[in-house]
């Protein structure tokens, strides 16, 4: 048992929780454009910035799918970090949410959600759901000799 988690949570649930995660956030990113409102800011931009920014978008949900796809079918390997491709995987899954949570707040302006209630609320969900996928791929590769 990973020494990090309290005895009764399973790290493979939590894994396949991630990987569920990971899928829906693959899945909406899809409808990124459409949900923030978007498209008339991206029919403005120079023609070479909105084809590179759809297909960042469809590469984005591409890449979270095979990671949830993979951690679904190897979460039990995962968790044990039972082959130095399972700790690898853990650790680059890991430091990408670990980076994204971070960038949650280096890299956006705060002018986005302050004093708006409910983006600052969806800016804290974001944020420490990120960070808690990035928590852990790391109890599973870091976990157990803590």
């Amino acid at each position: 048992m990973n020494s990090l988690l309290p005895n009764h949570i399973s790290l493979d649930l939590l894994l396949r929780a991630a990987a569920l995660a990971q899928l829906a956030v693959a899945f909406l990113n899809l409808f990124l454009i459409r949900i923030m409102k978007w498209k008339p800011d991206l029919d403005r931009a120079p023609l070479l910035i909105r084809e590179v920014f759809r297909i960042h978008v469809v590469f984005i949900s591409i890449t979270l799918s095979i990671f949830a796809a993979l951690t679904w079918r190897f979460a039990h390997e995962i968790a044990r970090a039972g082959s130095p491709l399972a700790i690898w995987l853990a650790v680059a899954i890991g430091l990408f949410w670990f980076v994204r949570s971070i960038m949650q707040w280096l890299h956006y302006s705060a002018n986005h959600w302050r004093g708006n209630f409910l983006r600052t609320l969806i800016h804290w969900a974001l944020f420490l759901g990120y960070g808690a996928m990035g928590v852990v791929y790391f109890a599973a590769v870091f976990g157990r000799n803590i």
